[in-house]
């Protein structure tokens, strides 16, 4: 079926994730008497998912391109398993990320495919007008199945592009990189898969077949035809489910794997693979192949890279640092070795219609100044008045991303969901606001007061099935080593 070129649009700037745990596959290979390889995995910790990683690629994304949120036209976000299967997923982030209500945007699901069509998707609003900024995001934290051979390639990550027209009205100059062409290919196959009302996504029926009849196939393919239509392409980035079959489509295409050492550190990034692979060859001219593949679909499409894309540089070193964890802790925090308690649910659902206005306080991070005094009262809807002065004109503004320590407990045994030691932090924001928040537990035994922190999206917990979201305070990078997070120098989302 021929179709028409599509119109070229730019990248502006590009952000990645990655949580900080790691896992080595030979962990997982001794846990069940197997080999594993040298390899590591990145995993979710509790307070960590699919929606935490997203929110922190797509910072970093709009602080390398020097973009707010409040500028963008949507949100096109595409991950394998959101966070509600059915629900606020897309508006949650939007609204964390400071986006209009009136933003547009798609929440693409189902497969590692997701990625691919949430950047399509933002990629053809552009080029027929309909969108002017777009920041598209594809991320995931799939858990893979106990005793699967997932379990040892299964990893969790985000990748964010901000896009926008090739041509820039400001100055007239052109975009550092563009998305040039694209071709896809599908095949009616069941290959990773995960039914109703299971936890795991389970492995393919039979890795061999897959590999020869399925994934090479179909990856090749799309992968010829886009060189057909683009040109001599100088490296190629494809979506891995087990970690070897990238190498061998490239191969097969005649050019070098881009971002190996990312599947090394990370795994199977599902979602984000294809596009996170791609972002090391973004800091350098030429063009690179991305090859997305998951759900019997194949789409490859062609970057052309002019000068290096804000935010590129130095997201392998960023990515590349961890805290190597064991099997069993693994587990844990996957959620799959669960201690026998009795929590009680709460009565009503968190964000719902009972706490509308608290939610998007908290997701939104605002408080609400004085007109008066300049005081900022938090959070806004608890205090119809200034809490320093008692005038009654208040303004809500977004609050700082960043402030310092004033004062702080850890408490050395909690409950589930929470994790000990838990810090609770009370901070003082760069604008004057006063704010109490958990902190992070990786931080407990190095907090001190006056220390530096900024404000990081978590979950805090689940509760009858339904995430709950909110920021919490994590020393910055110069008191606490480098963070697991490129591209986000001095953003705030």
């Amino acid at each position: 079926m021929n179709r028409s070129p599509v119109n070229p649009v730019g990248i502006l700037g590009v952000g990645v994730a990655a949580p900080e745990l790691r896992l080595a596959a030979a962990a997982v290979g001794a846990a069940w008497g197997a080999g594993g390889g040298k390899h590591t995995i990145a995993l979710c910790d509790a307070d960590e998912d699919t929606l935490t990683l997203a929110w922190s690629a797509a910072v970093g994304a709009l602080g390398a391109a020097g973009v707010d949120g409040g500028a963008l036209s949507g949100l096109w976000w595409g991950t394998a398993r959101p966070p509600f299967a059915e629900g606020p997923s897309l508006a949650m982030l939007a609204t964390a990320l400071g986006l209009p209500a009136s933003a547009d945007g798609l929440l693409a699901a189902g497969s590692p495919h997701a990625g691919a069509e949430a950047l399509v998707a933002a990629w053809d609003a552009i080029a027929a007008g309909h969108a002017g900024l777009a920041l598209v995001v594809a991320s995931d934290a799939l858990v893979p199945g106990v005793g699967t051979a997932g379990e040892a390639t299964t990893g969790a990550a985000a990748v964010a592009l901000v896009l926008g027209p090739t041509a820039d009205a400001a100055n007239g100059s052109g975009p550092p990189a563009r998305l040039a062409a694209r071709t896809s290919r599908q095949l009616a196959v069941v290959d990773r898969y995960r039914g109703d009302a299971q936890d795991a996504t389970a492995d393919v029926y039979d890795g061999r077949l897959f590999r020869e009849e399925v994934f090479l196939p179909l990856v090749t393919e799309a992968g010829r035809a886009l060189a057909g239509t683009a040109g001599a392409i100088g490296a190629w980035s494809i979506g891995d489910g087990d970690g070897k079959l990238a190498g061998a489509a490239a191969r097969a295409l005649g050019g070098p794997l881009a971002g190996a050492p990312i599947l090394a550190e990370l795994g199977d990034t599902g979602a984000a693979a294809a596009l996170l692979g791609a972002v090391p060859v973004l800091a350098e001219a030429g063009t690179v192949g991305v090859v997305a593949y998951g759900g019997g679909r194949a789409t490859a499409l062609a970057i052309e890279v002019s000068k290096p894309v804000p935010g590129a540089a130095g997201a392998v070193a960023a990515l590349s640092r961890g805290r190597t964890v064991t099997y069993t802790e693994a587990v844990k925090a996957r959620g799959q070795l669960v201690a026998m308690v009795d929590p009680v649910p709460m009565g009503v659902p968190p964000a719902s219609a009972a706490f509308v206005r608290g939610a998007l306080e908290m997701l939104a991070l605002e408080g609400a100044r004085c007109t008066s005094c300049g005081s900022i009262s938090t959070p806004p809807s608890i205090h119809p008045r200034c809490a320093a002065c008692g005038a009654p004109g208040l303004e809500v503004v977004a609050l700082a991303r960043r402030g310092r320590v004033e004062t702080f407990v850890v408490n050395q045994t909690m409950p589930p969901p929470f994790q000990a030691p838990l810090p609770l932090i009370v901070l003082d924001l760069e604008d004057g606001a006063r704010l109490m928040l958990q902190g992070a537990p990786a931080d407990a035994e190095r907090l001190a007061i006056g220390d530096p922190v900024e404000l990081v999206l978590r979950r805090y917990a689940v509760e009858r099935h339904v995430p709950v979201y909110g920021y919490k305070a994590r020393l910055v990078a110069s008191n606490a080593g480098d963070r697991v997070v490129a591209g986000a120098e001095g953003s705030g989302g």
